[in-house]
């Protein structure tokens, strides 16, 4: 390239000259059922756009402006949260992210460096748990959530799915403090590396990908914390439920606004990125790390398929 026309794009462009991609973003758009796709090309003060689908699904910031830093999978770049702020999509705009329904599937993929993990941790998702615990007011439908130590996920990957929005219900009726439904991976979740998590939902069994790998977990109930009937007695067959995968079966919360008008008077949440409202908070349980890609599907993806979004990254070449 002649040094003229360099010297030309470094100047209206000296960032990105830079920024190298580790990966390639080819497969995430080629496989089918996208619905979103983030590559956090853009800088501080701009709407983070999907690429490569027909709906943008712009993630706005909340609290501020959010930094972005070079070094990322698919566009060179990444964006970088502190715990304090969080990146959304409103409500009014979430078009088809809005997966929900009996019959409904879900895959999430997230390439992620995370740097702090004292509590509880908000990849992506749509997620409001209200106001505490008990509280049945919340809006959830599916999220992919760290360490949650409550039922057996302490430093894992726990990936949520709610039929009820807000508090896990048994057969009888009767409620548990929390959302309950979640598998969970075997792999600690490394501080300060960067990896690839992801879920997939198939309309029964919600699964965890840990760089690429479906890590296989029976249930120990005393361990795991999970001996209620709820868990060892109510899965398929009047079997437990599992781990990873782990057996859900009833689908996704559906927000209906005349039905949910005085249960739920927060109404129906956001998408959100790294942080979701928790106990009364609109940042609670908050990212703080590196956010590189997000991708969403409306169906379940395969085991192969999830492995080859993890090679798509190629994190082993990112600092």
């Amino acid at each position: 390239m002649p040094r003229q026309l360099l010297i030309a794009l470094a100047a209206l462009s000296p960032i990105a000259l830079l920024a190298e991609p580790s990966g390639n973003p080819e497969t995430i758009l080629k496989t089918p059922n996208l619905v979103a796709f983030w590559d956090f090309a853009e800088d501080a003060g701009q709407a983070r756009v999907s690429k490569g689908t027909e709906q943008k699904h712009a993630l706005l910031e909340s609290g501020g402006a959010i930094p972005r830093i070079e070094g990322g999978p698919y566009s060179g770049f990444s964006t970088k949260l502190d715990g304090s702020h969080y990146l959304h999509v409103p409500r009014k705009d979430i078009g088809n992210l809005d997966i929900h329904g009996k019959d409904a599937q879900v895959t999430l993929f997230t390439v992620i460096r995370v740097d702090d993990m004292k509590k509880g941790v908000t990849v992506a998702g749509i997620w409001s748990e209200g106001k505490g615990a008990n509280d049945d007011g919340g809006t959830r439908q599916y999220s992919l959530l760290l360490n949650m130590g409550m039922y057996g996920g302490p430093k894992r990957l726990v990936p949520h799915i709610s039929n009820e929005g807000g508090v896990t219900r048994r057969a009888d009726g009767s409620g548990f403090p929390w959302c309950a439904d979640y598998a969970v991976n075997n792999s600690e979740i490394p501080v300060g590396k960067w990896v690839t998590l992801g879920s997939t939902y198939d309309g029964k069994y919600l699964r965890a990908y840990f760089n690429g790998v479906m890590e296989e977990r029976p249930l120990d109930p005393v361990k795991d914390r999970r001996n209620d009937p709820y868990f060892i007695k109510e899965g398929p067959d009047g079997k437990d439920r599992g781990m990873n995968p782990y057996y859900h079966g009833r689908g996704i919360f559906t927000y209906d606004a005349e039905k949910h008008a005085e249960t739920k008077p927060d109404g129906p949440a956001d998408f959100t990125v790294g942080a979701c409202y928790a106990v009364g908070h609109k940042v609670g349980n908050p990212l703080i790390g590196l956010v590189g890609g997000i991708a969403v599907y409306n169906r379940a993806l395969t085991d192969a398929e999830m492995k080859a979004l993890h090679d798509s990254a190629n994190i082993n070449d990112l600092k």
